[in-house]
């Protein structure tokens, strides 16, 4: 198990590697002029060159991308406006739009967007398990052709319909669930909550739709193997028999989808944070996108890249827990 896992790891940080060089060199040959864009209209040429210097894009290649790295390890020095400003490690560079350190600015936005994502995962793989669950059971049944019927309905509905529907009329409606705000766990957990509640809600119900429609099949699966057909010859009660044995293989599948889904939204909650208005990873990309700001772009692309990467990494480990057949070799 460890020699796996050491693998694993060490697969992990090439994927990393390479996907950072090769975004990198996107950017590097991208027909853009962040310089310019940072200087503004009313730019002079000796402004032009001191950002443009800053941004070290008067560097080769080599040397930006090594120069990249040195800040990730050991940090790095930049200088805007005359001032030299210390970068401490892990250091992602340094918005000169913004004015702040990239690192500051995603941790910043990025405990909004986990905030988000994580919630509302937890109220569609509850919702859509549970439902999928209950469809397999009565497989057949109005109850099951109602339960599938109403996953495909919802399911055709385009997210952004929703989401906007619910942040306009939602709070007029329902009172008890206020507008979408954003506020630290850390500063009140009780405002943290209700602030994220109605994203939570909107994500949780749209997304269980899938879940249900993939809990209902790999459920119906399991429940016709050997091994379930067993545990009821030996009288064990039925109750037992879905939730402690079919149910557990059935997840299998489910935690491969449910480890791609969470990392796909924490790389692309745009349309909730944009809609709800809330300042996450999302908004601080766009915004980054349209300014040309590239060290935000790199770090946002990062973060992206290390989170699928750790969690493709959990959830191969997670099989072996989930499903006691699955063997590493």
């Amino acid at each position: 198990m460890l020699l796996y896992i050491l693998r694993r790891l060490a697969s992990a940080v090439s994927v990393i590697f390479v996907t950072l060089v090769a975004t990198f060199g996107l950017f590097y040959l991208a027909p853009t002029d962040p310089a310019g864009v940072i200087c503004g209209p009313k730019c002079t040429p000796a402004r032009y060159e001191e950002i443009y210097k800053s941004l070290h894009l008067n560097e080769p290649f080599y040397q930006q991308m090594l120069g990249y790295f040195q800040g990730l390890f050991v940090g790095r020095t930049f200088t805007s406006g005359g001032v030299t400003i210390e970068c401490s490690a892990p250091c992602l560079g340094y918005s000169y739009a913004l004015g702040q350190p990239v690192t500051k600015l995603l941790g910043q936005a990025l405990p909004i967007t986990i905030s988000i994502v994580f919630g509302s995962a937890i109220a569609y793989l509850i919702i859509g398990v549970a439902a999928g669950t209950f469809a397999a059971r009565r497989r057949g049944t109005s109850l099951d052709r109602f339960m599938v019927g109403g996953t495909l309905v919802v399911g055709s509905v385009p997210y952004f319909v929703v989401a906007l529907v619910a942040a306009l009329y939602v709070p007029q409606f329902l009172p008890f669930i206020p507008k979408a705000h954003w506020t630290p766990l850390t500063e009140n957990p009780l405002s943290w909550f209700a602030g994220l509640l109605l994203p939570w809600l909107v994500l949780g119900i749209v997304n269980s739709a899938s879940y249900t429609r993939y809990s209902r099949g790999s459920m119906i699966e399991s429940l016709g193997e050997d091994y379930v057909r067993t545990a009821r010859s030996k009288g064990i009660t039925e109750r037992r028999v879905v939730y402690r044995h079919a149910l557990r293989s059935a997840m299998t599948p489910i935690a491969t989808i449910f480890g791609l889904d969470v990392a796909f939204a924490l790389t692309g909650a745009l349309f909730t944070e944009t809609i709800f208005g809330l300042p996450g990873l999302g908004l601080l990309t766009l915004r980054a996108f349209n300014q040309y700001d590239l060290p935000v772009l790199m770090g946002g692309a990062l973060i992206g890249v290390v989170v699928l990467v750790l969690i493709n990494l959990l959830v191969d480990l997670l099989y072996t827990v989930l499903d006691p057949r699955v063997r590493l070799a």
